[in-house]
């Protein structure tokens, strides 16, 4: 049994949660999520907690036992707080700027990057760093991982976009005779 999913998932003040079977409707001051979840668990709401429990032990109802609760918790976090990542451009002539709806990157390709920013997603671009925000972790984390795979991180030079916290582990080059 999962230690995670047994774990209540307290609401904020802020936050309200309809339950209707398996599905979810989360709203808070940022904004509202909806999520539907396989029958094989069961989302109840006790005062300001919401608790979730198998209702059978099978392998799969285990698995999603905790994952439930942890999309639970992400969707109350989200739209109370709301979540962020951050992406560093490193390289010579690389560069990123926002116009309008549209994130134009440089990174060293014949031509210019044109991605346009999905609705619910702010990105905000100071000198090489892009920050990208939304109430939606899982759309966060979508859109971190499209913006980096535009030129991932290379091992000689570590030139490419990248993940703040991220550790390059560096290659040594040719040597010279």
């Amino acid at each position: 049994m999962s230690r995670i999913g047994k774990l209540p998932v307290v609401i904020p003040d802020k936050v309200k949660v309809e339950i209707n079977g398996t599905n979810i409707k989360v709203k808070g001051p940022l904004g509202e999520l909806e999520k539907t979840f396989p029958p094989v668990v069961e989302i109840v709401q006790e005062g300001n907690e919401i608790k979730v429990k198998m209702k059978s032990q099978s392998k799969f109802a285990r698995s999603m036992f905790g994952t439930a609760r942890a999309v639970i918790n992400n969707m109350v976090v989200g739209v109370s707080k709301g979540f962020t990542k951050q992406l560093q451009i490193e390289g010579v002539g690389y560069k990123a700027d926002v116009s309008g709806n549209v994130l134009n990157l440089s990174l060293g390709y014949s031509h210019p990057i044109n991605y346009n920013i999905p609705e619910n997603v702010t990105i905000k671009v100071e000198r090489n760093i892009i920050t990208v925000s939304s109430f939606d972790k899982e759309l966060v984390g979508s859109v971190a991982a499209k913006i980096r795979s535009f030129r991932k991180p290379e091992p000689y030079k570590g030139k490419g976009v990248k993940y703040v916290d991220e550790k390059i582990i560096r290659k040594a080059g040719k040597t010279a005779k």
